[in-house]
Parts: structure tokens; sequence; C-alpha cells
């Protein structure tokens, strides 16, 4: 008889429009823009490769730290997330990740070259880019702080006018164009 793996799902309305966050029994593993209903078949495919035979349940008390975060983070009071979270993927995207929590502190960005520096994988532009396409923790693992060397927004899962709306609440007095 085949186990089942248990991942328990909530949504939460943002500024942004609804998010949908997902937890194993240790912590938040994915938080995507969009209703579970939209991301079900996304987040179907991406558990089977972490999970046997995963089922999703809604559980709105397992994720209400998470939520309550979130909530903080989008009125302003709150800079720094310390939920419990898993990060699924590979040892390099692990490792652009980390350093994108460790290397950007809130109200400031980073180049995708200098994620690469950070990592000391200096060549590795591209690379870091297509790691932090995969980030499965939006907004608390702070991709969106990631410009292009230009200065430019570049990139984000979320879309560029998420990434800017996120980028003015973090910093209200700069100005940042697509």
């Amino acid at each position: 008889m085949t186990k089942r793996s248990f991942l328990y799902y909530d949504e939460l309305e943002t500024p942004l429009g609804t998010m949908t966050l997902v937890a194993d029994k240790d912590g938040v593993c994915r938080i995507d823009y969009g209703s579970y209903q939209e991301l079900a078949t996304h987040h179907n495919n991406w558990a089977r490769q972490y999970y046997l035979c995963p089922k999703f349940v809604q559980d709105g008390e397992l994720l209400e730290a998470a939520i309550k975060e979130f909530q903080e983070y989008f009125q302003g009071t709150r800079h720094h997330f310390s939920f419990d979270h898993q990060m699924y993927g590979t040892p390099f995207q692990q490792k652009v990740w980390k350093a994108l929590s460790t290397e950007i502190p809130y109200g400031e960005t980073r180049s995708y070259k200098d994620i690469a520096k950070a990592i000391q994988a200096p060549k590795a532009i591209r690379a870091v880019g297509g790691a932090i396409n995969r980030n499965p923790l939006s907004i608390s693992i702070p991709c969106h702080r990631v410009i292009g060397s230009n200065g430019k927004l570049v990139g984000y899962n979320g879309g560029l006018e998420k990434k800017r709306k996120l980028l003015e609440l973090e910093m209200p007095q700069m100005l940042f164009n697509f």
C-alpha cells in the first residue's frame, strides 16, 4: 500500500491579488500568486517531484502564522519573515535562494550579477536568473529585490507590475521604471 503525503494550503488576499500558500508538516514550501484552483495543476506537478502520492488539504490554521506575517508585510510593519519553511530544489537553486534571503536587506536591491558573485559563481549570471525564476517562496525569499545591472526592473515570475509594487512598498521614496 502506498503511503499518502499530505500538503496543506490556504489562500491569502493581498494588494497584489490572491496568493496561495502550501505547507508540509515541516513548514511552508510554496507561495504563489493566484488561487488554489488556478494553481492546482502547477502545484500537483511540483508536488509529484518531492512527495509520494500528494494530497492537498485546505488548512488555514496550520498556515496562520505565515498568513499573519504576510498581512504585516503588506501593512508595512514586517521587514523579515520568520515562519518555518522548506525549500525544495537543486543544490544550486537552494544556494541562490539562500543568498537572496541573506544578501538583500529589506528596502534594498541587488543585480543578478551581485547574486552570482555572492554565491562565488560570478560567471553564472544566467543560471542565477533561472534559479531565481524558480523561487518557490514568493516575497519571503525576496527575488523581487533583484534588478538588472542597469537598474531596470527585469524578470519577475509574478509580473513586472507586481515587482514594481513590492519595491514601492519597501522603498516608497524610489521611482522604478520598466
